[in-house]
């Protein structure tokens, strides 16, 4: 099974490269499912609705998120019925919306997505790492194949719950911080294992952002408004080839594409 799973969605740039982009990636890498973090899509803060819908019928399969999927209000009524957006799970109970889906490949096959936020550098939510234990167990009784979002902005975190999981989950792929790094491998046990798979949009910005205004609240330590960036965008994402009656990832292959 090849899975795709397409870093933090930012803006109109992103979404611009994902609609011009995506058949093609699918298509001439054999794609059975595909899984993109979306939680920055509307004006690089946060989801709408209609955005959300206007990615999954581009051919998304799941759509993730992490700290900025709460920016956008008319969320608190779209995560609740829209099942394949996802929300981190480790956030206190009561809090809207689903932080797991299970859908099917191409060709039928179960494939679990679990969401998940890391606590070092980011909001107060409970802990990941005993969270994603008691939902991994659950969730490997229905499918060998799940992919974990861990949408964190410490290596250091993402790293030790790689660890953590290995062999356990096919895949943890890392969201947040919009740079890509060149540490993706399969671990030992048989997790596919990257720290950030970086962001799909302008990579002429700084995250994302028009240059301008980030520079200038460096320059000055004085708040200004972060406009998203749309020149030079990029689609970055993974393909997990993954044994899809062990749940072992056989690899992970980092995938830059412009327009």
């Amino acid at each position: 099974m090849r899975i795709l799973f397409i870093g933090d969605v930012v803006g109109r740039g992103g979404r611009t490269i994902l609609k011009q982009r995506l058949s093609q990636i699918q298509e001439g890498n054999q794609i059975d499912f595909t899984i993109a973090n979306v939680e920055n899509a509307a004006g690089g803060f946060g989801l709408t609705r209609k955005l959300g819908e206007e990615i999954l019928n581009l051919g998304v399969d799941a759509m993730t998120s992490g700290n900025h999927i709460w920016d956008k209000k008319e969320i608190y009524d779209y995560l609740p019925n829209q099942p394949r957006l996802l929300r981190p799970g480790n956030y206190p109970p009561g809090t809207p919306g689903r932080y797991q889906f299970i859908g099917e490949s191409q060709q039928g096959q179960l494939v679990a997505v679990l969401n998940l936020q890391g606590r070092v550098f980011m909001p107060i939510t409970d802990c990941p790492f005993r969270f994603a234990e008691r939902e991994i167990a659950k969730l490997s009784e229905k499918t060998p194949v799940i992919v974990v979002d861990f949408h964190a902005e410490a290596t250091s975190e993402k790293m030790a719950f790689g660890w953590f999981v290995d062999g356990r989950v096919s895949a943890v792929v890392g969201t947040h911080t919009h740079v890509p790094t060149a540490d993706a491998r399969v671990l030992p046990g048989g997790t596919a294992y990257i720290s950030d798979v970086g962001m799909t949009g302008s990579y002429e910005s700084v995250i994302g952002m028009q240059t301008d205004s980030s520079l200038s609240r460096f320059l000055t330590g004085l708040p200004s408004r972060f406009e998203p960036a749309a020149n030079s965008p990029r689609l970055c994402s993974v393909i997990l080839d993954v044994d899809e009656t062990t749940g072992s990832a056989r690899s992970i292959e980092p995938l830059i594409t412009d327009i």
